[in-house]
């Protein structure tokens, strides 16, 4: 028995070294295309999975910048989820704003991109500019502040009174009611980005052919040929535009900290990045505050997992 098992044990050594082989000899034949790749792959070693790994490290110290990091186990990971209150509401508040504007934001960037679709050419590259064009504006707070200004002056505030819905003017960003709400309502409002584009691009690039022979087979209407041949020719795009979706929704900081101040009343427009942020920046305690990325990128590709494992089943 035991020469039966050491056959085994050769053969698979020996099957290994030859897949070993095989793929050293495939490595010199394509030489020229790593030679090309290796750029890119030191700067995302460098600038990506080296900031990661270093991270996750990190979490497991209490490192200040000004001493060396000294090893403390899962003492920053116990304080975070046993001890802080604030970053549970932070992961409280962190998860409604991803489960509401992480859908609705994938759902109006596609719907938009397919209307948009439909019109002429050069009324098509107009419009996306419009839709995009408030993911990238620098000023959307200043707007917003205006129309959500807590005094008579505000414009929802002045509407309402002159309706008659309200009596007094409402404090939208510290009133810890109405905060959070609001902020859902611009992070929507700017969610038209890079998937907005991506849904664009893979919708220009379906086959038109594919239309002609779906009618051939059975297809009825417009919402077959979107379920049964538009999805399914675009799976990339759609993935794509799910992993910068739930980037976005998990990583809001800015907004809540612009129009709700730094920290919010009662901590009610808290997020994940924004306890990040006042741990790492504010108080330079980085160990923690490395903790608390680590929770978040493990969030993160969590829901990311679910989400692509759901688009794999579309349109079959």
């Amino acid at each position: 028995m035991k020469e039966k098992q050491d056959g085994y044990l050769k053969k698979y050594f020996q099957l290994r070294k030859h897949n070993a082989q095989v793929a050293w000899k495939k490595m010199k034949v394509s030489k020229n295309c790593y030679i090309f790749l290796a750029p890119y792959a030191i700067l995302f070693t460098m600038f990506f999975v080296f900031p990661v790994v270093a991270s996750i490290y990190f979490s497991f110290t209490y490192y200040n910048i000004l001493e060396p990091p000294r090893f403390i186990g899962l003492n920053n990971y116990i304080s975070l989820l046993l001890e802080d209150d604030i970053f549970l509401i932070g992961i409280k508040n962190t998860l409604i704003i991803a489960v509401v504007t992480g859908p609705l934001g994938y759902i109006m960037s596609f719907l938009f991109a397919w209307l948009i679709n439909e019109l002429p050419r050069w009324v098509r590259s107009v419009a996306v500019v419009v839709f995009y064009a408030p993911s990238i504006a620098g000023n959307c707070y200043v707007i917003f502040s205006v129309f959500f200004r807590g005094d008579a002056y505000g414009w929802v505030n002045s509407m309402l009174m002159n309706l008659g819905i309200i009596d007094n003017p409402i404090l939208w960003f510290t009133n810890p009611k109405y905060m959070l709400p609001v902020c859902m309502l611009v992070i929507l409002w700017m969610s038209l980005g890079t998937g907005f584009l991506s849904f664009v691009a893979g919708l220009q690039g379906v086959d038109r052919s594919m239309y002609e022979a779906g009618y051939m087979d059975g297809i009825k209407n417009r919402w077959q040929e979107l379920w049964f041949i538009t999805l399914p020719s675009m799976k990339p795009m759609l993935m794509f535009g799910a992993v910068m979706t739930i980037t976005q929704s998990f990583n809001v900081c800015d907004v809540t900290m612009q129009l709700c101040g730094y920290p919010s009343t009662d901590y009610a427009a808290r997020t994940i990045v924004t306890h990040l942020f006042d741990y790492g920046f504010s108080r330079f305690e980085m160990g923690y505050a490395c903790a608390i990325a680590t929770i978040l990128f493990l969030m993160m590709l969590i829901v990311n997992n679910a989400i692509q494992s759901l688009l794999r089943r579309v349109g079959t």
